[in-house]
């Protein structure tokens, strides 16, 4: 095996992650959510809906996960004016509880690419973002 070889590749613009925002108002959690996101995404954090949809003006995501409830404003209601506003940008709602038929209505009124129920498994938060981000790719590539 040569030097050349072992060199890491050249960077180059597909190597550029790929965002994500993410909105809770547990500092906590959403810094546990980041972190982990964090190897794999440029993760950019709001904690309200309010300074999400500040954001979501300034810069495009792939993919924004919003906490549902929180006090300021329903990560709902933010999904569903998102999905509005930016049709080809995935959307992931994270809930403690949720009746049965309001998350059947949530799904459809906002068009969720996944919901996920607290506690969520790290692992699992990984594998939905990077599933959402090539859902992203695909709408964006038949658009």
């Amino acid at each position: 095996m040569s030097a050349a070889d072992t060199k890491p590749a050249p960077a180059s613009k597909s190597t550029k992650k790929d965002s994500v925002l993410l909105i809770d108002d547990e500092k906590p959690l959403l810094e546990v959510f980041s972190a982990a996101l964090s190897p794999h995404f440029e993760v950019v954090t709001a904690t309200s809906t309010r300074e999400a949809e500040f954001i979501l003006h300034k810069q495009a995501f792939k993919v924004v996960i919003a906490d549902h409830l929180m006090p300021g404003g329903n990560g709902m209601s933010f999904l569903v004016r998102a999905r509005e506003e930016y049709p080809l940008m995935q959307r992931i709602l994270v809930t403690g509880y949720m009746k049965p038929e309001m998350l059947m209505r949530s799904v459809n009124e906002a068009a969720l690419f996944r919901y996920l129920l607290k506690p969520v498994e790290l692992g699992e938060l990984i594998q939905v973002v990077q599933d959402a981000a090539k859902a992203h790719d695909a709408s964006v590539a038949s658009a």
